[in-house]
């Protein structure tokens, strides 16, 4: 079903809706929206699964929230168990926002209060930035901060 919101081509924001329920998680600007979109896509590969996430092509993305909660909870359990601080950097960018999403359809990202085992694959030899209950918690205050700057309508 496409929410009615999402017809308007000329919209200075995009929807991210919740295929389920239809709610709208979240209502960014539309350059905001893209952006998220593509970096959603980028990670894919790194996620390992599907992100749930579709482009409508009228201003609006719908989310699966079951199939965008393991995308997103393997990126966590990847950002929280690697030691390497540029791809923790990177990944940190996007997760908050992600969370945020994962939260407002009614799920958990598990991996936030999991035990963590420290990964083989992208790892540092140089700087060992592994810490998983310090970033856990880093992360669940970033996505608590980005929550407030995240409008639904």
């Amino acid at each position: 079903m496409v929410p009615e919101h999402s017809c308007d081509h000329g919209a200075v924001s995009q929807y991210f809706d919740d295929a389920s329920t239809g709610e709208t998680l979240w209502n960014p600007a539309t350059r905001v929206a893209q952006l998220f979109f593509r970096m959603t896509e980028a990670l894919v590969p790194v996620a390992g699964r599907p992100c749930g996430v579709v482009d409508l092509q009228i201003d609006a993305y719908t989310v699966d929230p079951e199939a965008f909660a393991a995308f997103v909870n393997a990126l966590v359990t990847q950002y929280l168990a690697s030691n390497h601080m540029i791809f923790k950097a990177m990944l940190a960018g996007y997760l908050p926002q992600a969370v945020v999403l994962v939260e407002r359809s009614g799920r958990a990202v598990t991996a936030l209060a999991a035990p963590i085992a420290r990964s083989t694959e992208a790892i540092s030899l140089n700087v060992d930035a592994f810490d998983p209950t310090t970033d856990a918690s880093g992360l669940v205050r970033r996505a608590g901060a980005a929550a407030r700057s995240m409008p639904t309508a």
